[in-house]
C-alpha cells in the first residue's frame, strides 16, 4: 500500500489535477509569485530535525551539488547504498505574499528524492514521486500582504523513499544527485478556478478539443460560464471562440467539461515549421489560463511500419539525451538551467546535425526543455525513469504497479499539451508484463491526443504502438577472443542480425540506441569499450586515432540503418550524457560547457543524418591496384517532395586529389529510396584512399557525402 503521505498527495492531485500548463501562462485574476532564485540550504540525518542555522546557499532550480559552500559527498549513492553522512536536505527562503485572496497553491515542478513542504511552520504536505509536479494548498498557512517563510525538505538520496515509490532505475548511473530541479511558484486567486486544461488537436475537422477541470473553493454554489478562445500564440491573430458553456459547481465540487473550438485554416505544427497556438480559458467568476499547443497529430501504423505526422509518413532522425546521467557529470553544474546553453543544445546543434527528434532517455527534463522543443521543432520520445532489463522479479518487488499508475498519470498531465511530446515511453529495455497488461491500459485513455506508447522490450501495448530496438553490433562481437563485428558483414545484411536480443516484430520499429563505440571526452574508452578499442585501433593508439575510427564507423552505421528503411526512427545513442572515469557510456562533446562537438563526430554524423541520405555498401579495407569493381550506392529521401541530381563516386588520395571517378544521375520520389551501381576501377597507384560518394540535388550546392577508407595494394 502507498504510504499515508503518498495517499494524501494523491488526494490533492484528484482535486487539483493539474494546474501545469505547457507554455507561458497568463492569468487575469490569478497572481503568480515566482520562487526561483537563491535559497538557503543545509542538511540533516533525521527526518524531523530541520537545521537551526542555514550555512549554505543553492540555486533553484538546480541541484544540491551546486550549493556554496559545497557539501561533501553530496551525490554519493550507488548500488542501493548511501555513502554520505546525511539523509535530508532542507531548503528555505522568504517571500512577500500579495493582498488577500481566497486560495493559495504552491507548485514544485520537480524535485528528487521526495519533498515535504512547510509554510510558516505549518506542514502543507508530502510528495514522494521524483519526476512530476507537486501541488500544495497553502491557503490556511499563508500570511497575506506580509513576509512568509517556506521550508522544503528534500531527500538526499533514493534510499529515503518509501519502498513502493519509484526513485528511478538506471544500472549505468553511479551517482544520484538530489535537489529541486524545476520551477517553484505560488498561485494566488479567488475561486472558482481552472485546475487543469488539456488541448487535443483535431486536424480533420480543423478544431481543438479542450478539456477543462474546474474547482470551486467557495462555501457557496457557483454558476459560471466557461469560455475558450483560440488564437495564434505569437501574433494573437486568427481569434476564434467557442460558445460559452454554463456550469454549476456545488461548494468544494470539481467538474471536468469539454468544449470544441474551430480553427480557421489551421497552420499545422511540424519540426520544419513549429507553429504554435494558444487557448485562453476563462470563467466569469474566477480564473483564466493560457495553454500553448500545436495543431499536430502523430501516430505509427503497423501495416506500413511507418510514423505519420499530420497524416503523412515521416522519418525521425536524431539522438538521445540522458539528462539524469549528465547531472552526475563533474561539468554539469547549473548548465541545464542556462538559457543560452539550452538554446545551443536543443536548437542550434540539432539543426546543424539535421536532427528532428530526440529520446529524452531514462528520466524526464525540466519544463523549459520541452517548451524549447515546442518552439524550435523537435519530436520527443518522452521516457519515464524505469530500466530493469529482463528483471521480472522487479514486479512486484522494486516497483508497485498502483504507485506507477499514479506517477504516470501525473507525468502525462505535466506534459500532454506539448506538441513536441510525440511518444510516451513507459520504460527502457524492461521486460515486465505489468506494463502492457495493467499500467499502460489504465492511463493511456487520459491523453485525448492518443499518443502512441513505447513499451521497452515488452510486446507493444496497442495495435499500432511501436517497438524499440537497440542494435549494438560491436557488442555482439567476441572481444575476449580478440574479435569484433566485421563491417564487411554489412554488405550482405539488409537489417538487424538474427542474434539480436530484441525480438523482431511486425510493428513499426524505433532504432533508438546503437552502436557500442563510446569514448570519453578525452578519447579514452569507457567501461563498456575498454576491450574493444585495442582491437579496433591498437593498444598504443592515440585519442585522435580513436575518435577518427569511432566517428567513421558511427557515420557508416547510421547510413546503413537509414538506407534499408527498416526503422521509422533512427536515434543515435548518446548526444548528451556523462563523461566520468567510471562511466559506462559517454557523449560526443569536446567541450560540454561550450557545447563544442568532437570534430570527427560532427564531420561524419552531419553527413549521415542529412535528409538526402547516401550509403556506399562497401566495407572491404583493401583493393588491388587497377582492380575492376562495381560499387553499390543506396540512397534515401526523407523529404516530402521528390528530388533528383548527380551522384558521383570517386577515389581521393592522401593529398586530396581525385584518382578516378564515375558519375550518373539519380532520382528519388518523395520519402523514397533507390539503389544504384557505379563501375569504378581502383587507382593504379598503391596507397591510402577515401572512396567517396557525393550526391548533389539539382539547384543546390549542398552535397551529401558517404566515405570509406580503402588501402590500395600493389598489383599481384
Amino acid at each position: 500500500m502507498p504510504s499515508k503521505a503518498v495517499r494524501v498527495f494523491a488526494g490533492w492531485v484528484s482535486i487539483l489535477l493539474l494546474m501545469v500548463l505547457s507554455g507561458p501562462m497568463a492569468f487575469a485574476q490569478r497572481q503568480t509569485v515566482p520562487l526561483n532564485g537563491t535559497w538557503e540550504i543545509d542538511d540533516s540525518v533525521a527526518a524531523d530535525q530541520p537545521p537551526q542555522v542555514y550555512t549554505h546557499t543553492v540555486p533553484v532550480p538546480g541541484l544540491a551539488h551546486s550549493a556554496r559552500p559545497a557539501f561533501a559527498d553530496v551525490d554519493q549513492f550507488s548500488g542501493g547504498v548511501s555513502h554520505q553522512q546525511r539523509n535530508w536536505f532542507w531548503y528555505r527562503r522568504k517571500f512577500t505574499a500579495s493582498a488577500k485572496h481566497e486560495v493559495a497553491i504552491l507548485k514544485v515542478s520537480k524535485a528528487q528524492f521526495g519533498i515535504e513542504v512547510y509554510l510558516n511552520g505549518t506542514l502543507l504536505g508530502t510528495h514522494w514521486p521524483c519526476f512530476t509536479a507537486a501541488y500544495f494548498d497553502a491557503s490556511k498557512a499563508i500570511r497575506w500582504g506580509a513576509e512568509n517563510e517556506i521550508v522544503i525538505r528534500v531527500g538526499a538520496h533514493p534510499g529515503v523513499l518509501p519502498k513502493e515509490v519509484s526513485g528511478g532505475s538506471d544500472g549505468e548511473k553511479n551517482r544520484w544527485t538530489p535537489g529541486i530541479y524545476d520551477d517553484v511558484q505560488l498561485f494566488a486567486f479567488d475561486g472558482p478556478f481552472i485546475a487543469n486544461v488539456q488541448v487535443a488537436p483535431r486536424i480533420a475537422t480543423s478544431e481543438a478539443l479542450v478539456q477543462t477541470e474546474l474547482r470551486n473553493y467557495s462555501a457557496t454554489a457557483q454558476a459560471v460560464a466557461v469560455r475558450q478562445q483560440l488564437a495564434e500564440a505569437v501574433s494573437g491573430h486568427g481569434s476564434r471562440e467557442a460558445a460559452p458553456l454554463r456550469v454549476t459547481l456545488a461548494p468544494g465540487e470539481t467538474k471536468v467539461v469539454q468544449q470544441t473550438v474551430k480553427a480557421s485554416s489551421p497552420h499545422l505544427w511540424t519540426p520544419e515549421d513549429p507553429f504554435l497556438y494558444r487557448i485562453r480559458t476563462s470563467i466569469d467568476k474566477g480564473d483564466s489560463a493560457d495553454t500553448r499547443f500545436g495543431m499536430r497529430e502523430f501516430r505509427f501504423d503497423t501495416a506500413t511500419r511507418r510514423a505519420y505526422l499530420n497524416g503523412k509518413p515521416y522519418f525521425l532522425r536524431g539522438s538521445n539525451i540522458t539528462l539524469h546521467r549528465f547531472f552526475e557529470d563533474p561539468d554539469s553544474g547549473t548548465l541545464p538551467w542556462d538559457e543560452a546553453w539550452l538554446h545551443r543544445l536543443l536548437v542550434e546543434i540539432p539543426k546543424q546535425m539535421h536532427w528532428n527528434a530526440f529520446r529524452f532517455c531514462i528520466g524526464p527534463v525540466p519544463d523549459r526543455w520541452l517548451q524549447i522543443a515546442d518552439e524550435s521543432g523537435l519530436l520527443i520520445q518522452n521516457e519515464y525513469m524505469v530500466w530493469t532489463g529482463p528483471d521480472r522479479a522487479a514486479f512486484p518487488g522494486r516497483y508497485n504497479v498502483e504507485e506507477l499508475k499514479g506517477e504516470y498519470i501525473e507525468w502525462m498531465r505535466d506534459n500532454w499539451n506539448h506538441p513536441s511530446v510525440a511518444i510516451w515511453d513507459a520504460n527502457n529495455e524492461t521486460i515486465a508484463p505489468a506494463f502492457g497488461e495493467e499500467i499502460i491500459p489504465a492511463v493511456r485513455g487520459l491523453d485525448l491526443s492518443n499518443r502512441p506508447w513505447e513499451n521497452g522490450y515488452n510486446p507493444p501495448a496497442g495495435p499500432d504502438d511501436p517497438v524499440e530496438d537497440h542494435e549494438y553490433l560491436f557488442y555482439y562481437g567476441d572481444e575476449d577472443n580478440g574479435k569484433y563485428f566485421p563491417m564487411t558483414d554489412l554488405e550482405t545484411m539488409s537489417g538487424p542480425p538474427a542474434n539480436a536480443f530484441t525480438a523482431k516484430t511486425a510493428h513499426a520499429m524505433i532504432l533508438n540506441e546503437y552502436d557500442w563505440l563510446w569514448l570519453n571526452r578525452d578519447g579514452s574508452p569507457t567501461l563498456l569499450t575498454r576491450k574493444l578499442y585495442p582491437l579496433l585501433t591498437g593498444k598504443d593508439s592515440t585519442a585522435e586515432e580513436r575518435f577518427a575510427r569511432q566517428s567513421y564507423l558511427l557515420g557508416g552505421l547510421t547510413e546503413f540503418w537509414r538506407a534499408h528503411r527498416n526503422y521509422a526512427a533512427v536515434l543515435h545513442f548518446v548526444y548528451l550524457g556523462y563523461s566520468t572515469k567510471d562511466g559506462f557510456t559517454s557523449d560526443h562533446f569536446q567541450d560540454v560547457k561550450k557545447l563544442v562537438l568532437e570534430p570527427h563526430f560532427a564531420d561524419y554524423m552531419v553527413q549521415a543524418f542529412k535528409p538526402l541520405g547516401v550509403y556506399v555498401n562497401f566495407w572491404h579495407p583493401e583493393l588491388n591496384a587497377g582492380e575492376k569493381n562495381r560499387f553499390t550506392v543506396m540512397m534515401v529521401n526523407d523529404l516530402p517532395q521528390g528530388t533528383k541530381g548527380e551522384l558521383r563516386l570517386e577515389f581521393i588520395d592522401a593529398s586530396g586529389n581525385v584518382a578516378g571517378s564515375a558519375k550518373r544521375s539519380f532520382e528519388l520520389a518523395a520519402l523514397g529510396a533507390m539503389t544504384y551501381e557505379l563501375p569504378l576501377d581502383a587507382p593504379e597507384t598503391p596507397g591510402s584512399y577515401t572512396l567517396r560518394a557525393v550526391a548533389t540535388a539539382d539547384g543546390t550546392n549542398d552535397a551529401t557525402i558517404s566515405r570509406r577508407w580503402v588501402k590500395v595494394l600493389p598489383k599481384k
